[in-house]
């Protein structure tokens, strides 16, 4: 039953954005608007774009700032998180500054970060990272104020402190929560690495998409926008993936309390 409960799900899960593409085919075959180009001309546009052409001098670039903004935003986060999370003292100290960071609204980030660091890629990463940085650091402190206390208390007894205490208790506990942090970050450092590239740039997909609009390449920006869905999916999807490899044992035992 639940196996073929699974097939039915991956089977929908295929079907559905297939009829989408295939309404969308349909429609746009008819449409008479330039803005709204034929999907099939999309396609065509998107193979001969960014299958070969474009990947060197605008998708690497755009994916190398979203992984270093990404990545850095992960290791401060997670290593700001624990020690937040472990500290009730140093997290009400610390409390004000992270409501107060995490209120200003992204794009309002891009000027300072032009004015200071200029319009390269340094200014970039270090957008993505500050804006991606909050939902880590907030799961994370969360995850490690979760950690069951008497599992802390035993570990006491035990003379499980220090890195060890983190490694077999704090971290595996507290995972759930950064994972959760991690699939927000991901969202963000995806936005910001366009909006970044729309505002200051000369190559990357966010830049691209707005050249193509500026002169009017509508099935260029059309292709453009798909190269960002698709990518937003792909790295999610890898993203799930590391998740369920490493909170496999987290499902299990969630699993066995319900039965």
């Amino acid at each position: 039953m639940r196996r073929s409960r699974r097939a039915l799900l991956i089977a929908l899960e295929i079907a559905v954005p297939l009829a989408a593409l295939a309404a969308w085919w349909v429609w746009s075959a008819g449409a008479d608007s330039f803005y709204f180009p034929p999907l099939a001309d999309i396609l065509a546009t998107f193979a001969d774009t960014w299958v070969f052409e474009r990947v060197g001098s605008d998708v690497v670039p755009s994916l190398a700032r979203l992984a270093a903004g990404f990545g850095i935003a992960v290791l401060a986060g997670a290593a700001l998180g624990t020690a937040l999370g472990l500290s009730p003292a140093a997290r009400r100290v610390a409390g004000p500054v992270i409501e107060f960071g995490r209120a200003v609204p992204p794009p309002a980030l891009l000027p300072f970060g032009m004015l200071v660091l200029g319009v390269g890629d340094t200014m970039k990463i270090f957008v993505i990272a500050i804006v991606c940085v909050w939902p880590v650091l907030l799961n994370t402190i969360d995850g490690v104020r979760g950690v069951d206390p008497t599992m802390l208390d035993t570990a006491r007894v035990y003379g499980i402190t220090g890195p060890e205490r983190l490694r077999r208790i704090v971290w595996p506990s507290a995972l759930p929560q950064v994972f959760a942090g991690l699939r927000t970050s991901l969202s963000l450092a995806l936005i910001l690495m366009v909006i970044s590239e729309m505002v200051a740039s000369t190559e990357g997909i966010g830049y691209f998409v707005l050249e193509s609009q500026r002169s009017f390449a509508i099935p260029e920006m059309w292709s453009g926008i798909l190269l960002l869905g698709l990518l937003g999916y792909l790295l999610n999807a890898g993203l799930a993936l590391v998740e369920r490899r490493v909170l496999r044992w987290h499902r299990g035992a969630r699993a066995s309390a319900l039965r």
